[in-house]
């Protein structure tokens, strides 16, 4: 697995990721049960605020940010002023358009691993479902503490093997999971906590939201069957074996079976620089 096949992943992807998802890629987070998937994916953005003591003023670096939702309410809703990378250029281009004639958030295309950004700048590093996709995970943290202020928090939502998951479940579930979702491989909450203590960031808090995510995935898959058969390119793309991506559906079945069968975990990891 490659930058150049996680960079590739999203660009052909655009389109069918912001009409499914919309510019939020990543799940939603049901409280009460009955919200919407907008609100859902607010309340995983307010869930990371809260854990990241993200308020007024305070400046904020947003790993792997895709279409830069995320930011965006940051700052428009708790006023942080944020700093924001992504590896996709269909994702900055986006990101950028959707900012208009503001000079904020700001917006980097690059890679995380070797970024330019100033050691010891930020009051919180957050990263929402873009771990998953870095090759070298030590590193991802090793960045993480660099750009933090001593004392600061990290926030990070990820998706986790299971500490306990079956030969069965890995072969036919989380390996194909992986390979076609351009992860490298899937941590297990044991794995993070490693990563985060190696990295001289102290995991103050973790907490297991599997059923309370996992309704995006069926909520996804009406819309993508809905556009199937309402959307002839939607067909085309599926089918055709020039794109390289078009096995992804399939890949969402196979998350939305994990999470059923208990494979696949959503966890949100708070940490702090020591």
């Amino acid at each position: 697995m490659t930058l150049g096949d996680v960079r590739d992943h999203y660009d052909e992807l655009d389109r069918f990721y912001r009409e499914i998802w919309g510019e939020h890629v990543h799940h939603g987070l049901w409280e009460r049960g009955d919200e919407t998937a907008y609100e859902a994916v607010l309340n995983l953005i307010r869930s990371v605020a809260r854990r990241g003591e993200i308020t007024a003023g305070k400046r904020v670096c947003d790993v792997g940010c895709g279409y830069g939702g995320t930011a965006r309410v940051l700052e428009t809703e708790f006023g942080a002023v944020v700093s924001a990378i992504t590896l996709s250029s269909a994702q900055y281009r986006h990101a950028v358009a959707q900012r208009g004639n503001a000079r904020t958030p700001d917006y980097l295309l690059g890679d995380w691993a070797s970024n330019a950004l100033p050691s010891g700048t930020f009051d919180t590093v957050i990263s929402i479902e873009s771990s998953e996709h870095m090759q070298d995970k030590p590193t991802f943290f090793d960045q993480a503490q660099r750009v933090l202020k001593n004392g600061r928090p990290m926030v990070v939502c990820a998706w986790l093997a299971a500490e306990d998951s079956t030969n069965s479940h890995r072969r036919h579930l989380l390996e194909p999971i992986c390979r076609e979702g351009r992860l490298p491989g899937m941590g297990t909450e044991s794995d993070y906590r490693k990563w985060f203590s190696d990295a001289n960031l102290e995991v103050e808090s973790f907490e297991d939201m599997s059923v309370r995510v996992r309704k995006t995935w069926s909520i996804c898959l009406v819309r993508v069957l809905r556009s199937v058969f309402r959307r002839p390119e939607y067909a085309r793309f599926l089918f055709s074996a020039a794109a390289r991506n078009r096995v992804f559906l399939l890949t969402m079945i196979r998350i939305w079976l994990a999470y059923i069968l208990g494979a696949m975990r959503y966890g949100i990891f708070k940490a702090r620089k020591r």
